[in-house]
């Protein structure tokens, strides 16, 4: 079999762009996605001839139906498809708008059902396949409330990925739907948040992009469930649920 065809999503910088550099130097053949059509020639040019780029806004389906068939058109196939497409907001749970919140679903929740959902018959098709949706360790712990609706979003995701999962098991097991949750990452993340917002590169116990590419990369490779890139991540949240203040009674 030729090399693995994989689809990125959010790939003309900080994760997506460091992971295709990744897979792409592994000999994977590697579909870039993003809007901004300059910025994914020049990822396309570090990766070299495993890669070509698509220029869509998949936060629209049809965009996405179309990156499912072009990437199929000349790559053959798909064997992983990425989630890896997001955007923060910075404002507070008190002063969240309707605008808020549906561009928060539309941009971080709807556009991942799409991807789901799109390439979902092509790996029904070859009954092979593997989705993995990059989350955020705000998708477990609610704990920076500018980022509230953001949060939530990621939330909704999770437990979306998750049911997804379960339901394509029942008749297609090879099927694999993984949720990858970085925590701070220093990237461009927090300054292109809506309504603006801190810079990501400030905070305590941030990672490169390439330190979570790297984790990403060996997801693909074992196609596990559910992956942290933050050494001790799991505990936080087990620590958050199981603490006194989180009462069950």
């Amino acid at each position: 079999m030729s090399e693995p065809v994989v689809v990125i999503t959010g790939a003309s910088s900080g994760i997506g762009a460091a992971l295709a550099e990744i897979l792409a130097g592994q000999g994977k053949q590697v579909a870039l996605v993003a809007r901004r059509k300059d910025a994914l020639d020049a990822v396309a040019a570090k990766c070299g001839s495993r890669s070509f780029a698509i220029a869509a806004d998949i936060s629209v389906r049809a965009n996405v139906r179309k990156v499912v068939e072009e990437t199929i058109a000349r790559a053959g196939r798909i064997d992983v498809w990425i989630n890896n497409a997001g955007v923060g907001i910075s404002r507070q749970p008190s002063e969240l708008t309707d605008e808020d919140l549906d561009q928060m679903m539309q941009l971080n929740v709807k556009s991942v059902l799409y991807g789901m959902q799109e390439v979902l018959p092509h790996f029904k098709e070859r009954n092979d396949g593997h989705i993995i949706n990059v989350s955020s360790m705000l998708g477990r712990v609610p704990f920076a409330t500018i980022r509230s609706a953001y949060s939530a979003a990621k939330h909704f995701m999770n437990a979306l990925t998750a049911m997804f999962r379960d339901e394509i098991k029942q008749t297609h097991p090879n099927i694999q739907v993984s949720l990858v949750s970085p925590g701070v990452v220093r990237t461009d993340f927090g300054l292109k948040a809506l309504h603006g917002g801190p810079d990501s590169r400030q905070f305590p116990r941030s990672q490169s992009a390439e330190e979570v590419a790297a984790v990403i990369a060996g997801v693909v490779a074992s196609r596990a469930t559910d992956v942290y890139t933050l050494p001790g991540a799991r505990q936080m949240v087990l620590d958050y649920y199981g603490s006194t203040g989180q009462d069950a009674s």
